[in-house]
């Protein structure tokens, strides 16, 4: 039976059921149900209703919004939900079935009104495959209209879906949007498809062309564009560098750079072989070491570092358990070797990323001053200018 009539196909929605009863275990035949719909095109969800007539559904509370179901009254027909987009945090609200006249319910964290977020939409372009691609972009707060502004791309594997979900303003190892946004940068969060074989490849067919279309819209300064990726968003950075020299910098977080090593490491925090991810998981290889060691090499950066001409910050804990920190000391020692522009932060005592708030502080510091450097050409702290010997740390 097509309780829905085909609408998820029509409008490329992707419904769900909602269950108002957890301990719920089957549905009766006059039922009607509460659906969540998601928008695979805009990125909203929203709930609708569908009866078992297979008539079709009926929107009940739609609009560019981020709707999350929370619970079910046992003995009322009152629901609970969340209501969230790019700049506004996720409230409790209550409602009817019907959906009718919503209530919010909570307030927290009203100070997060007071950062300058900037405003999210979304991009659309195509891979040089040809493949339709979608991608976050966030305008700066009071951002000029025409001239182009400083752009950090900030990406891992999907990311459009980020579009209407609330950021929450933290010091951690990632870009904080708002702040950044406050600070006059605008910033790219592009999504790539993956080519089993060739995922560095991938990441390049994917995100260049995503680049180009805010250059062409007006949006990048062409020489003030920086990309920042972590854990796989870091191998991907630093895969694409080595192929253009598109960006006026980089930062590479917990970075791999060479995948015939990491192929024969474990995972220190599961004692898992690393294997399995290169063989049938995100890395994507798909075969052996053995089977195809081209692969290997060409989807391994450490390979080509000698291409390298982007400025590149890599930062590593030196307790990282899922990557090995290895990984930062062969990539780092190779573009030392060939006299690259390159800075290797290590954290010690820390994991895949930094958890003590000092480190963490650090760090978030240190990429603003490294971008405002290099795309805004804000003088050079000591740290860059100078540098910090090892010997003794």
């Amino acid at each position: 039976m097509k309780l829905t009539n085909g609408t998820g196909r029509k409008k490329r929605l992707t419904f769900r059921v909602v269950r108002l009863d957890p301990e719920e275990t089957s549905i009766k035949k006059d039922q009607k149900l509460l659906l969540s719909a998601y928008d695979n095109q805009e990125k909203s969800t929203a709930f609708y209703t569908a009866g078992p007539s297979g008539a079709g559904v009926e929107a009940k509370l739609e609009g560019k919004k981020t709707y999350l179901f929370l619970a079910a009254a046992k003995k009322a027909d009152v629901v609970l939900f969340t209501r969230e987009s790019y700049d506004e945090f996720p409230n409790v609200w209550a409602s009817g079935l019907d959906f009718a006249a919503p209530r919010k319910l909570s307030d927290a964290n009203p100070q997060v009104r007071e950062f300058a977020w900037g405003t999210s939409e979304l991009v659309t372009w195509q891979s040089l495959d040809g493949d339709p691609l979608q991608g976050v972009l966030i305008r700066p707060e009071n951002g000029p209209a025409v001239k182009p502004c400083p752009v950090l791309v900030y990406f891992y594997e999907r990311m459009s879906d980020r579009l209407l979900r609330w950021n929450e303003v933290k010091i951690n190892h990632r870009p904080c949007f708002p702040f950044y946004a406050g600070n006059g940068y605008a910033l790219f969060l592009p999504d790539v498809v993956y080519e089993d074989g060739r995922p560095g490849l991938s990441a390049f067919k994917c995100v260049i062309p995503g680049v180009q279309k805010l250059i062409d819209m007006g949006v990048a300064d062409p020489k003030a564009i920086a990309l920042h990726g972590h854990s796989w968003g870091g191998y991907e950075t630093a895969y694409l560098v080595t192929q253009t020299n598109m960006f006026r910098a980089a930062i590479a977080g917990a970075a791999v750079s060479n995948m015939t090593s990491a192929y024969g490491g474990i995972r220190w925090e599961t004692g898992l072989a690393r294997q399995f991810q290169y063989e049938k998981s995100q890395s994507r290889i798909g075969r052996a070491l053995w089977e195809d060691r081209s692969l290997y090499i060409e989807n391994s950066a450490v390979f080509f570092a000698d291409r390298i001409r982007t400025p590149l910050l890599l930062e590593f804990g030196d307790e990282d358990g899922a990557v090995p920190w290895e990984q930062g000391i062969e990539f780092y020692l190779a573009l030392r070797r060939l006299g690259k522009d390159c800075i290797f932060l290590q954290y010690r005592g820390e994991g895949h990323h930094p958890q003590k708030y000092a480190n963490k502080l650090d760090y978030f510091l240190k990429m603003k001053q490294y971008l405002d450097h290099y795309l805004k050409g804000e003088p050079a702290p000591d740290w860059i200018s100078t540098g910090v010997p090892y010997q003794g740390k």
